[in-house]
C-alpha cells in the first residue's frame, strides 16, 4: 500500500496537525509533538537524498504513519522494492528483510537503520542445515520461508510468504516438499493443503510417507507466545470478539481463532468485519498502527490489548535511527553476489507462482 505522496511537502505544523490525529489513543500529545519534530526532518530529507522508504506491517506508528513512502508485508514489500526507482532504500523491518530488498535490487544501495535488526526465526537455521536437509531427501524441492538469510535462500527452489505459501505449494505439484523453518506455519500450510507434516528429527516416519510436508522447529519468539487460552479469556469477557491470529502462530491457536492470514491479509479482514471488538494476535505495533487508522477515520470498533510481547527486532528500528540512517547513508546491507544470485532466483520464481 502507496501511502500520503504529499509528506516530502508537509510543513511541520501539518505534519504536527496529522500525527495528533493520527496517534491520539496511542500516546500523550507531548510525545507525539516530539515525534512529529523527527518526522519532519526525515521527510525533509528523502527527497533530496534520493530515498524510498520501506515500511513493513510491524513498525511503530510513527513511522509507519509518518515515514514510511510504502506499507506492507513481506511479499508486497519485495514487489515495492522491484517498483520504485530511488537510488536508496531504507528499509523499516528486519535484516532478512533488507537482504531480500537487495536481492532484487543489486544495483541500489539498501540502508537498515539498526544492526540489531535480528529474527529469531531467521537464525533458527543455516545454510549448512538446507544442505544436509537436501543431502537426507534428494530430489524433494525445498520451500522457504521468506523470514530467513539470504545464503538459505541461495539453497532454495522457492521462497515464500504467509500469504502464498499454500498456493506456492499447490502450484509446484509435488506430493513432498521440504518446508522450511516455522514448524507452526508449516502445520498450518499444510493443514489448509491436506498433506501431514513430519519433522526432519522422526527421519523414518518422514521417508515412509508418500505426502508429506518435512519440516523443521524453528519458530517466532512472538507468535509461539499466543495460547489457546489467551482466546478464550477474552472470549470469555467478550463474547462477540473477532479473533484474528497470524499463521505463524501454534495450530490450536489458529484453530481457536475466527480467521488467519499474513499481516495484510489481517488488515484487510479487520476492514471488513463489523465486530466491535477485534483481537490481533500477532505483534503488538500492528494493533497500534490499526487503533491509529481507526482513530483517523472515526471508526469507534475497538482493538483489544492483549499485547504482552513486542518484536524486540522490529523494535530497535527507531526515528532517531531511520534519520541518522538517511543523512549518514548508515547501515548499507551488502550480499555476495554469488549468493545473491541463487537467492533471487528463489525469490523470483516466488514472485511468478504467486501471480
Amino acid at each position: 500500500m502507496r501511502l500520503h505522496d504529499q509528506f516530502n511537502t508537509k510543513s511541520f505544523d501539518e505534519t504536527k496537525s496529522f500525527l495528533l490525529k493520527k496517534l491520539s489513543k496511542l500516546m500523550p500529545d507531548f510525545e507525539i509533538i516530539e515525534k512529529a519534530e523527527l518526522v519532519y526532518k526525515i521527510n525533509s530529507l528523502k527527497a533530496d537524498n534520493d530515498v524510498v522508504v520501506l515500511g513493513h506491517n510491524y513498525m511503530e506508528p510513527a513511522l509507519y504513519h509518518g515515514v514510511a513512502d510504502f506499507v506492507g508485508d513481506s511479499l508486497e514489500l519485495c514487489r515495492y522494492a522491484q517498483s520504485a526507482s530511488q537510488k536508496y532504500i531504507v528499509y523499516l523491518g528486519v535484516e532478512f528483510m533488507a537482504e531480500s530488498a537487495k536481492i532484487l535490487n543489486p544495483d541500489r544501495t539498501v540502508l537498515l537503520p539498526s544492526l540489531k535488526a535480528g529474527c529469531s526465526l531467521a537464525s533458527s537455521i543455516t545454510a549448512q542445515d538446507v544442505r544436509n536437509l537436501k543431502k537426507k531427501y534428494p530430489g524433494v524441492p525445498v520451500v522457504t520461508y521468506i523470514n530467513t538469510y539470504a545464503d538459505v535462500k541461495a539453497e532454495t527452489d522457492v521462497c515464500c510468504t504467509s500469504s502464498n505459501a499454500a498456493t506456492i505449494v499447490r502450484r509446484l505439484g509435488v506430493d513432498r516438499v521440504i518446508f522450511i523453518p516455522d514448524e507452526y506455519l508449516a502445520q498450518n500450510v499444510a493443514s489448509e493443503t491436506g498433506v501431514e507434516v513430519i519433522f526432519s528429527d522422526s527421519d523414518a516416519k518422514a521417508q515412509a510417507t508418500e505426502k508429506v510436508f518435512i519440516g523443521w522447529r524453528g519458530r517466532c519468539e512472538v507468535h509461539e507466545k499466543f495460547t489457546p487460552e489467551d482466546i478464550h479469556r477474552v472470549r470469555a469477557q467478550y463474547p462477540e470478539v473477532f479473533v484474528l491470529a497470524h499463521p505463524e502462530c501454534s495450530r490450536e491457536v489458529v484453530e481457536a481463532a475466527d480467521f488467519s492470514g499474513s499481516t495484510s491479509a489481517m488488515i484487510k479482514e479487520v476492514k471488513k468485519t463489523s465486530a466491535k471488538h477485534i483481537l490481533l494476535l500477532t505483534e503488538c505495533a500492528m494493533g497500534d498502527n490499526i487503533i491509529a487508522e481507526m482513530n483517523d477515520t472515526g471508526d469507534d470498533r475497538e482493538v483489544l490489548r492483549l499485547c504482552s510481547v513486542r518484536c524486540p527486532h522490529m523494535a530497535q528500528i527507531t526515528l532517531e535511527q531511520t534519520l541518522e540512517s538517511i543523512q549518514k547513508k548508515q547501515y548499507e546491507i551488502t550480499v555476495p553476489e554469488e549468493i545473491r544470485v541463487r537467492a533471487a532466483r528463489s525469490i523470483e520464481r516466488m514472485l511468478e507462482l504467486s501471480r
